[in-house]
């Protein structure tokens, strides 16, 4: 009894009742269950037809080859042959798949070599085509310089468009780029950045009082309103009520220059450390680019007018190529320091609600911005867009300083100082140093985010903490100024001096007893 498919003597036999063949029952099976039909005669069959055929349980018979020595070591001999070929045919293989891996991963290297040269011929391209961008421009306003009006804008940037707005070049990919590569270096930079060493001390600061006063501005109007602190010369900036910014250097306690060009107070100035730039804003509506010369003179190579109302805040990039400012008549713009032009101005003018207050935050593709309307909003760089809303403060949003670990914003305002985490976009403290009638105009973290600096009618150093952690009052600093209004306080280098401006006409500077003692007669005074 041979089954018909097999050829084999079937363990399980069946019988088909149209044809009377044998088959083995597990591959009739599934042979109709695959094709319905008798594997041999084709006609139409199911199990139905299959009738099960009975035996008994027989041990076969050992194959002839087996029944003696000779056949067994003859099979033994033969399989010994298979698995030496199966062997041979295996070593054949793997040396064929070691050859096609070497060469994939020759292919492989070569490939990356391409394209990490592709790579650096592209960035060479993008700073060849961006250096061109920015002289272009400059040579254009120097062929053709009835092309460019006292604002220090091109002719072809006031094209009026069919919404009546004023047309603006925008922020190209190529400057996109490089905002993404500044905040990619800075990012990791700051996972590695560790405090200094030669970071003043808790004592230290502790033990911080007055050590110098100079009188900067006139007396006729008195009042410093800005304030900045050049990041590598001790050289200190003041805005004043008097129209003008006064550099004063610390170190000799001489005024170096006096800019003077605004018709109204400056309430707004901002370091450019790369190309020895000051940018001033003002409340005569306009933005002014200062450039320092050998002898340490500054003269104004833009005034830019493209605010309708107040400018309240000046704010510089990390690249140091761009610049943002802030006015009253809700709108802000991002500017191009070289070449003084608004590539892009974001939002609508209105009569109703202003800006107060700007920052850009340490990595550069996020923007903070404070409203008349008590609101701190967050703007992402690239796009321009609205991407966040703090809510919570009582009236107009004074100051903001982004922490240098670039996850705290503080903002300041009347009712105090609010503290925001960035990653979860919440309030998690506020400061309250005041009663309800003196605001906050000043809010500040120190370089290596260690100390915060709070003035109002006097001035708050605060422990920088986390979250959860209470961040600690560490020194009051009285208001020697007799007006009860401190409008700015900045941190030194290293935290080692705390530079602040009144409503009187003195620029003071608080630090460690002993430290840069100034006589009286030795003050500057500018008349």
């Amino acid at each position: 009894m041979i089954c018909a498919i097999s050829g084999e003597v079937p363990d399980e036999p069946v019988v088909s009742k149209r044809s009377g063949l044998l088959f083995e029952r597990r591959l009739i099976e599934r042979y109709i269950e695959d094709h319905g039909k008798c594997p041999v005669t084709k006609e139409e069959l199911s199990m139905d037809d299959i009738v099960l055929v009975k035996t008994n349980k027989v041990v076969r018979p050992r194959p002839l080859q087996a029944a003696s020595i000779p056949g067994l070591l003859g099979i033994f001999q033969n399989e010994w042959d298979a698995l030496m070929l199966s062997n041979f045919a295996l070593e054949q293989q793997l040396h064929t798949a070691r050859q096609e891996l070497s060469h994939a991963l020759y292919q492989h290297d070569a490939a990356c070599r391409v394209i990490a040269r592709l790579k650096k011929e592209r960035d060479e391209s993008r700073a060849l085509l961006a250096l061109a961008e920015r002289q272009i421009p400059a040579s254009m306003a120097g062929v053709a310089p009835a092309a460019v009006v006292s604002n220090g804008k091109r002719a072809m940037e006031d094209e009026i468009g069919p919404d009546g707005k004023k047309i603006r070049p925008g922020i190209n990919p190529v400057m996109i780029d490089e905002l993404t590569e500044c905040n990619t270096m800075l990012s990791a930079q700051r996972k590695k950045r560790q405090v200094p060493p030669s970071l003043a001390s808790i004592d230290e600061l502790e033990r911080y009082t007055q050590i110098s006063s100079h009188p900067l501005h006139k007396t006729n109007k008195p009042g410093i309103l800005s304030m900045d602190i050049h990041p590598s010369k001790d050289i200190v900036a003041t805005g004043g009520i008097d129209t003008n910014a006064v550099l004063f250097d610390r170190t000799s306690g001489q005024i170096l220059c006096t800019l003077a060009g605004h018709s109204k107070k400056i309430t707004t100035l901002k370091f450019v450390p790369r190309d020895e730039l000051v940018v001033t804003g003002s409340a005569d509506k306009t933005v002014r680019i200062w450039q320092g010369g050998e002898e340490g003179n500054y003269s104004c190579i833009h005034t830019l007018k493209d605010h309708t109302a107040e400018v309240e805040a000046v704010t510089v990039h990390a690249t140091q190529k761009y610049f943002v400012t802030a006015a009253k008549d809700n709108t802000w713009c991002f500017y191009d320091i070289s070449t003084g032009s608004c590539l892009s101005q974001v939002g609508e003018a209105s009569g109703q609600e202003g800006y107060t207050s700007a920052s850009f935050h340490p990595d550069g593709l996020i923007l903070g911005t404070g409203t008349t309307e008590a609101v701190v909003k967050i703007w992402d760089v690239k796009t321009q867009s609205n991407v966040a809303k703090f809510e919570g403060h009582a009236g107009p949003v004074t100051a903001m300083s982004f922490s240098e670990n670039g996850y705290f914003l503080a903002t300041a305002a009347l009712d105090g100082v609010k503290l925001w985490d960035l990653r979860k976009l919440r309030n998690f403290r506020t400061f309250s140093p005041y009663d309800s009638d003196t605001p906050t105009n000043s809010v500040e973290f120190d370089f290596s985010g260690t100390y915060l600096a709070v003035a109002g009618s006097d001035i708050r150093v605060y422990q920088v903490a986390n979250v959860k952690t209470e961040w600690n009052l560490i020194k009051t600093l009285p208001d020697l100024s007799g007006t009860g209004k401190v409008t700015s306080a900045k941190f030194g280098t290293d935290a080692k001096y705390i530079a602040v401006g009144s409503m009187d006409r003195n620029l003071r500077i608080f630090g460690p007893p002993g430290d840069d003692q100034m006589d009286d007669d030795a003050k500057p005074s500018a008349e």
